[in-house]
């Protein structure tokens, strides 16, 4: 039909945008997934969750596997922990912190691997699938920075932060800007999550009704 009705018409119209609108709104979900698993890699392995000030014993900083603490004698940072050997890391907790905080690294750069999907699945679909993945990396993260604090009685950490510092107490401690990071990722993975379910369901709707049935009618 080369004419079509103007309800047709607008339908036809409405179709396009709706379209262009899904289509953009995903890019822009794609590019703040791809700087959300900037961020979460750079909390992972920063070792600024927690740092000296100017009352603590000791100079030094704590990340979730790595730290560093300065030498009574010479000032000198002393750094230790690996990703890759737990007995080096000083707590039980950072440990678990750190296992929670990495599972949660990895589903967000799962859902970058995702994005080639598109290519092959529906992309309603896809979109479900990343969303359930960075809805579970925000509850692991939600673990992991509560956890954390429950090692701030470990031995390494009283050393640089004082007798006084305890589970879930600072001492003469402060919190640094990675551990702060981290629990607004938190906030971040919950609102990319929330956008990607929204986009998966419109999938499902981008033909309005009057448009497909005019689509039946002239495939008859």
């Amino acid at each position: 039909m080369d004419n079509l009705l103007p309800a047709q018409e607008a339908a036809k119209i409405y179709h396009t945008n709706y379209v262009r609108n899904a289509r953009a709104i995903g890019v822009m979900w794609a590019i703040f997934t791809i700087c959300f698993t900037i961020i979460i890699i750079t909390v992972f392995i920063q070792p600024y969750w927690i740092g000296d000030s100017v009352n603590t014993p000791q100079a030094g900083y704590f990340g979730l596997f790595r730290y560093c603490i300065g030498n009574a004698l010479t000032s000198e940072l002393i750094c230790k922990g690996s990703v890759l050997d737990f007995g080096s890391i000083p707590s039980g907790a950072f440990q678990t912190a750190m296992f929670f905080v990495g599972t949660a690294m990895l589903l967000i750069v799962g859902t970058m691997v995702c994005f080639s999907l598109f290519f092959f699945c529906n992309a309603g679909n896809v979109y479900k699938i990343c969303a359930w993945m960075q809805l579970a990396s925000a509850v692991l993260l939600v673990m992991g920075c509560l956890i954390y604090p429950d090692g701030w009685d470990s031995p390494e950490v009283k050393r640089m932060c004082g007798q006084r510092t305890d589970k879930y107490s600072l001492g003469n401690c402060t919190v640094r800007w990675a551990y702060i990071l981290a629990i607004i990722s938190v906030l971040d993975a919950l609102l990319l999550s929330f956008l990607a379910f929204t986009l998966g369901n419109r999938q499902d709707k981008l033909l309005p009704d009057d448009f497909e049935e005019e689509e039946e009618e002239e495939e008859r």
